[in-house]
């Protein structure tokens, strides 16, 4: 008989396997790093009987969400800090460069553990780093640390007067190291990541994604969040982004294009054609004033084929990384700027937060369902404390009546990483102190002081 090192049972288990079943007083039986079995908890008590459970009364299981799109380094550490009511790109330019410039080593490996445990508490079991990371080798020690799933990669650009910038074959070369140092299919895997927008030259785009197809690693970079991308394009080569990158090769199942908000009709079918995915951040987008109730068209990328993940972008522009907050909002923008209850719901927008996110970030195979041969990674959300009724529909309440305050345990590889909401790899209290010290020498190295709108009194 074989045996199973976990089962994990819940009032109700949301496979998203291909029928999307559903069950009810369900389990999912783990063998080391594997799912081995997910049905009737009964039965899987019975096969196993001397197997660990972990179980909660009035409890979901779902799998661990995907978050495609996240910066783990720079901001983590200076959450919401960053004002709201800036001029369009200050808050890159004034705040977000200087600190990242400020960055030492260790500053990457505790923001990266901090985003991490951040990613974790929220149910997050999969995050792809966006690529502004200095020290690519601390990141990933943090994000192991942590015991999450997902990217790393490092600052890629060529363009003059920016923060880690270089020469063509100086950024592939940091990217190639970093290909090398973490290879596809580990549990932190390198990228080829660029920082996207019109801050690379199309020898660098396209060598890149040269590098990512020979290597048979993942690329990912930044466009077209606002207006401003397809404006630049325009005035340089005079075409849209997505269109001067499908002429240069750059598109293709790859890439992974972080926002992709201001899309005309020809864009949409270029990346309809290439198999690129899009990571899709509404938080960051509503925070920033960037206009995704007008322009935003995912949900047509979605129906068109193109797989559509989310993101929480960086925590002083989407300021959380909650997917389940990021679902609902998705859902509620396509309802409401189509005036349409049906044309979109919670479903859709949780398959983009698991199934469908999984295969925008490359690991469809691997992670975004409950189904035996996938990796055992999964979340255990409380519904017991929220005045839910009984779960009928789960992920309808998951999705408008839960965010990641609902998260209990979180499961990677068949690993507990976070029992009762508390990492069991972190000294929490203990990496508190160290983010606080390092939050404010990093603003005092980038010589920044934050305001306060209103006066703060003592």
């Amino acid at each position: 008989m074989t045996w199973a090192d976990l089962i994990v049972c819940g009032s109700a288990v949301v496979t998203m396997n291909a029928e999307r079943e559903i069950f009810l007083d369900g389990g999912v039986a783990v063998r080391k790093d594997l799912i081995i079995a997910v049905g009737p908890a009964r039965d899987l008590r019975a096969r196993w009987p001397h197997a660990p459970v972990l179980e909660r009364p009035d409890s979901i299981v779902t799998p661990g969400l995907i978050n495609v799109h996240q910066h783990l380094t720079g901001d983590p550490l200076l959450r919401s800090r960053i004002p709201d009511r800036l001029p369009p790109g200050a808050s890159i330019r004034d705040w977000s460069l200087p600190l990242h410039a400020a960055h030492t080593p260790e500053h990457d490996e505790v923001a990266a553990t901090v985003g991490a445990l951040d990613c974790l508490r929220n149910g997050v079991t999969t995050v792809i780093e966006a690529g502004t990371v200095a020290h690519p080798a601390r990141a990933a020690a943090g994000m192991h640390a942590a015991g999450i799933r997902g990217s790393v990669g490092t600052w890629g650009w060529d363009v003059p007067g920016v923060p880690f910038t270089a020469d063509v074959p100086e950024v592939l070369a940091r990217q190639r190291d970093v290909l090398e140092r973490f290879p596809a299919g580990g549990r932190v895997e390198g990228w080829v990541t660029l920082v996207g927008h019109d801050l690379a030259s199309d020898a660098l785009l396209t060598a890149a994604a040269d590098l990512a197809r020979d290597s048979g690693a993942r690329m990912t970079m930044h466009l077209s969040p606002s207006a401003a991308d397809p404006a630049a394009y325009l005035r340089r080569v005079g075409r849209r982004p997505a269109v001067h990158l499908d002429r240069l090769g750059v598109l293709g199942p790859h890439l992974l294009l972080g926002h992709a908000v201001w899309l005309d009709d020809e864009e949409l079918d270029v990346l309809a054609g290439s198999g690129t995915s899009v990571a899709y951040c509404p938080w960051a987008y509503l925070r920033l004033g960037q206009g995704v109730t007008g322009a935003g068209r995912h949900a047509e990328m979605s129906a068109r084929g193109i797989p559509v993940g989310l993101g929480g972008d960086s925590a002083n522009a989407g300021d959380h990384c909650d997917m389940l907050k990021a679902a609902a909002l998705a859902a509620g923008l396509v309802r409401d700027t189509r005036t349409d209850p049906q044309a979109f719901g919670a479903h859709d927008a949780f398959e983009w937060a698991t199934v469908t996110g999984a295969i925008a970030a490359g690991m469809g195979g691997r992670v975004g369902s409950l189904e035996p041969g996938k990796l055992a990674d999964l979340v255990v959300h409380d519904a017991g404390g929220s005045g839910w009724p009984p779960a009928v529909d789960p992920v309808l309440a998951l999705v408008w009546g839960g965010d990641g305050r609902t998260v209990r345990d979180v499961v990677v590889g068949g690993e507990l990483v976070l029992s009762g909401g508390r990492s069991t790899r972190v000294d929490e209290p203990e990496l508190r102190k160290r983010a606080r010290r390092i939050a404010a020498d990093t603003l005092a190295a980038a010589g920044i002081t934050v305001p306060s709108r209103w006066p703060l009194r003592r």
